[in-house]
């Protein structure tokens, strides 16, 4: 089976390059983590009137715990107020606010914005926007494990009934579309434990412009590419 590309329906990105960025400027890491909220923004209203039916952001991932107390709490500040913000942009551009991880584990005024912004927003029909937020692919993996396991030990589920199928039905989105194209920014080239049973045939693009200086431009050399791209599926190309 093979198909040729076209303009992904689903982009996923890795938000990466917020501290180097700051960095080389003489900048602190909460400087560069501000100007990044600025390019989540510009880049899903670009998204948006492209037509991209899905746009997600690996915005938090539980490996983010470890850094530093102080640029924990602020990065959860942040979150909280973009939020807030960007819900007139999320309505006058007809998207679809979700998000996926282990949202009990953050902090109670992220999970109340969060779900203000996701029931105002929930009859858009334009583009669904999905955060990574206390996100982890392996712990998507292991929940969706449990959860199958106690539908067989309750005898909801047969063990024969376990197939690549079903077992998506018990992810964090189960009805989301595996990815077209993973983009990861600030020149590192790893999925970092990001959609790992999703991006099973996603292409990847990797660039080394940190995220606070990634421009729609870009993102538009980023979809030509993959737009030039065969996407064989496992199959070969005939002909």
């Amino acid at each position: 089976m093979t198909e040729k590309a076209k303009t992904p329906a689903h982009i996923a990105i890795i938000l990466d390059g917020n501290g180097r960025w700051a960095k080389q400027r003489g900048l602190t890491r909460i400087k560069g983590h501000t100007r990044g909220a600025d390019t989540v923004t510009e880049i899903t209203q670009h998204c948006a009137k492209r037509k991209v039916k899905q746009l997600t952001f690996y915005t938090f991932s539980q490996e983010n715990w470890k850094r530093p107390k102080l640029e924990i709490r602020f990065l959860m500040r942040l979150i909280t107020k973009y939020l807030i913000k960007e819900r007139k942009n999320i309505e006058e551009n007809n998207i679809r606010l979700t998000a996926i991880g282990r949202i009990d584990g953050l902090p109670e005024n992220v999970r109340k914005e969060l779900a203000v912004s996701i029931e105002e927003s929930k009859n858009n029909t334009g583009m669904v926007l999905c955060l990574a937020l206390n996100y982890g692919g392996r712990s998507e993996i292991v929940d969706a494990a449990k959860k199958i396991a106690r539908e067989v030990e309750c005898g909801n589920m047969e063990l024969e009934d376990v197939t690549e199928e079903s077992f998506n039905d018990y992810l964090y989105m189960p009805n989301m579309p595996d990815p077209d194209l993973l983009i990861r920014t600030g020149g590192e080239i790893r999925i970092s434990n990001f959609l790992l049973w999703e991006v099973s045939y996603t292409e990847l693009w990797f660039t080394r412009t940190c995220w606070p200086d990634f421009s729609t431009k870009e993102l538009d050399e980023a979809i030509k590419d993959y737009g030039s791209r065969e996407r064989r599926f496992g199959g070969v190309i005939r002909g």
